[in-house]
């Protein structure tokens, strides 16, 4: 597995690329956030760690700029802003998961592991699941609506895929945490509002004839859209 570490610490730097190495990755390191951008859009891995402060471009400066042009690669974000606003910017901004510092190493690697471990199963599989005009092919790893890609995070494919495979029922916010993020919920955090938000909101500009339903402190339902929604 290859994997990009942006950190501007020099020893923590060194840190976790010796860590990592020990554990089989192969590490591509960048120091400042015009490097990591370079590094991260002419270069395949298989995820990024990536600081949330460094010079010369905010780590979610590069993060945007790196979703923009289309690249999907998972993004953990390290961050000694642990606020639930500065978390919730690094998940708007693009990230599939966000640590805040200090850490210990045994759940950054637990983590990465799972960022990694859920798109490699999803090869796996054989089916593809439909709603409506919408449908996700896990095979090839690609959601369409009308026979038009639907450019998905990560994690927000992984959300579709959930509720495609739970739809019309309602999903508990307790059930989504622990299946699509893999680790227990947080009920203070809005990890979950935000990704939802953003699925909803590149559905309908795509015109998906489906619709997913708020059930207040409950869960959500994914549903065929009724003819005024």
């Amino acid at each position: 597995m290859k994997l990009l570490l942006v950190e501007d610490d020099q020893q923590n730097r060194e840190f976790l690329y010796n860590a990592f190495n020990e554990q089989g990755y192969t590490v591509d390191t960048a120091a400042d956030g015009q490097q990591a951008l370079l590094m991260a859009t002419c270069e395949e891995h298989d995820i990024i760690i990536l600081d949330r402060m460094l010079p010369k471009l905010d780590g979610l400066q590069v993060l945007a700029a790196l979703r923009a042009t289309g690249k999907n690669t998972p993004v953990l974000i390290l961050s000694a802003l642990d606020k639930v606003d500065e978390r919730v910017a690094g998940l708007k901004a693009g990230g599939d998961d966000y640590l805040t510092k200090p850490f210990a190493f045994s759940e950054l690697a637990i983590r990465v592991e799972k960022l990694i471990k859920r798109p490699l199963q999803s090869t796996q599989q054989t089916s593809t699941l439909e709603l409506e005009n919408v449908t996700l092919d896990y095979r090839h790893y690609k959601a369409q609506v009308n026979g038009q890609v639907l450019n998905l995070q990560p994690k927000e494919f992984k959300l579709l895929h959930f509720l495609l495979e739970h739809q019309s029922k309602l999903v508990t916010r307790t059930l989504l945490f622990e299946s699509v993020w893999e680790y227990h919920f947080d009920p203070g955090t809005n990890v979950i509002d935000v990704h939802i938000a953003r699925l909803r909101k590149k559905l309908l500009q795509h015109n998906a004839h489906v619709h997913i339903e708020t059930i207040r402190g409950v869960g959500y339902r994914l549903q065929k859209a009724h003819a005024n929604e």
